[in-house]
């Protein structure tokens, strides 16, 4: 029944926390974005002391729970070996602790969290971990589902849905996905809960705090035959049958010794049982010959394959002018300083708080956030105008940050803020190259901050070009989205190291 209720419990958090990444329209994080802030790293750089106490109490009463209910990337372990038990029964076996491994990942872990070094501490996370995965490698597959329906319903001139661009926001972020991807994957496939208790820094800190847990499950020594099942059965290899010990660092609490044990010598209690020093229960397993595990390759592949086909088959818009000449793509401009989102106050407060989860580049509508490339902050969010533009009523990214980097604002804030401002390159102006008119950019600033001027004051018929009021400006990228100008536009937008309110 415990096993059953865990498992019931899993899966709804994990299916919620999935369909966060996935949700485009960011309308369902109103409903469930607390299940984000309640993860471990967010709501450690959150500074949500009451979350934090919450985990840790929740731990000391019942032990890992977190691990296996609450953290999406355990529960995707759990299902990719519940998936390979289908196929082997019984296949795990207890194993010593890595105790140098853990802790001293641990202790990595800490320093580049002390050091302010935000890319590694976003691939040492598990929530962040499993973020990328979801954003990189399940949301496209989400978001082709999405189109195959907008495309049906468009048919039956019925607008429910509507499509959207597929597209990979960061080769180095998407590669660090599939690689993270496979690594769990191989893992969870042959060994359970690996990962876990060797690599995950939270799984360290919380397995030291569960040692101390209040429930957790017992041998009962009474009723054990030596049988060993459950030690076969335990992903997290913690159970020794021979000395009638477990691991309480190593366990996650799922319940499946107690389920698997027939004999009622698991239990899951406050009460330790001790074992006879007369004599040991021992038990004489025989060692069943077992096919091998069938190669798991090709299930990688298959979704592999799934995702390239996803690239390919997109909706294919013919990228003319007129029907005549071919509008080159865009290419981000080299900035001084990087753009980061209204809300997050600074450049250095966004990268000590941001945990790479990708989140708000999944529910951004305007495909203005993607992973930065920047080894400083690799993975982590940053602002390019070259598919679309801010909009100063949208503020979906500052309310469904988990941890804080961008704090909530309103709309009215929003339109406040300056995050950058304009700048004009004369050399790659259109009214300069071709001898044009233009006025793009002033035409579509949403706070008027660029007025055409006249080359030549003294003559009235001279060709106007853009000058920006910097103190108006507030960075949201309009002009650069919209200018004309190719590969580079001829006004641009460079970041603020701190946000100013206009």
């Amino acid at each position: 029944m415990l096993r059953r209720i865990r498992k019931i419990v899993a899966v709804i958090f994990f299916a919620l926390i999935t369909l966060l990444f996935l949700d485009f329209t960011g309308t369902v994080h109103t409903w469930i974005g607390w299940m984000a802030k309640i993860q471990f790293l967010p709501a450690l750089l959150s500074l949500n002391v009451g979350i934090i106490i919450a985990l840790i109490v929740l731990t000391l009463i019942f032990g890992r729970i977190y691990c296996s209910v609450i953290c999406p990337l355990g529960v995707f372990q759990d299902v990719v070996s519940w998936i390979s038990g289908k196929y082997k029964k019984n296949r795990f076996s207890y194993s010593p602790a890595l105790t140098w491994l853990r802790y001293g990942i641990l202790a990595v872990f800490i320093i580049a969290f002390i050091l302010g070094i935000g890319s590694l501490v976003a691939l040492l996370a598990p929530y962040s971990s499993y973020g990328r995965m979801a954003s990189n490698l399940f949301a496209p597959i989400y978001q082709l589902g999405n189109n195959v329906l907008a495309y049906f319903s468009e048919k039956v001139n019925s607008y429910a849905f509507y499509s959207v661009d597929i597209w990979i926001k960061s080769i180095a972020t998407f590669l660090v996905a599939i690689i993270t991807f496979a690594i769990l994957f191989f893992l969870a496939w042959r060994n359970g809960r690996t990962y876990c208790n060797t690599i995950c820094p939270v799984g360290t800190i919380l397995g030291f705090i569960a040692r101390f847990s209040y429930f957790k499950p017992i041998i009962n020594i009474e009723k054990c035959t030596g049988c060993g099942v459950c030690s076969r059965n335990c992903k997290a290899s913690c159970i020794d049958t021979k000395s009638h010990k477990i691991d309480y660092s190593r366990c996650v609490t799922c319940f499946d010794c107690i389920d698997q044990c027939k004999q009622g010598g698991m239990e899951y209690g406050h009460r330790h049982f001790s074992v006879p020093q007369k004599t040991a229960v021992t038990s004489t397993t025989s060692t069943t010959s077992e096919e091998q595990v069938k190669n798991s390759r090709r299930k990688f592949l298959s979704l592999t394959a799934l995702l390239v086909t996803t690239t390919v088959i997109k909706a294919k818009e013919k990228k003319v002018d007129g029907g005549l000449a071919v509008i080159v793509n865009k290419k981000m401009p080299k900035r001084s300083t990087p753009i980061t989102p209204a809300g997050s106050l600074s450049a250095r407060n966004f990268a000590d708080h941001c945990t790479a989860c990708q989140l708000c580049v999944s529910v951004c509508p305007n495909q203005v956030l993607r992973p930065s490339t920047d080894m400083k902050t690799f993975m982590q969010p940053e602002m390019s105008y070259e598919r679309g533009y801010c909009r100063p009523e949208c503020t979906k990214c500052s309310d469904v940050c988990p941890s804080d980097a961008i704090h909530p604002i309103t709309r009215a804030e929003k339109s406040s803020i300056q995050i950058g401002h304009a700048v004009w390159i004369k050399e790659n102006c259109v009214i300069l190259t071709d001898n044009v008119s233009c006025g793009n950019c002033a035409r579509h600033c949403p706070t008027g901050a660029i007025q055409m001027v006249a080359i030549n004051a003294d003559n009235h018929d001279s060709k106007k070009i853009p000058v920006v009021n910097t103190a108006v400006c507030i960075g949201c990228g309009a002009c650069e989205d919209l200018c004309p100008a190719r590969p580079f536009s001829a006004i641009y937008v460079e970041g603020n190291e701190m946000h100013r309110t206009v």
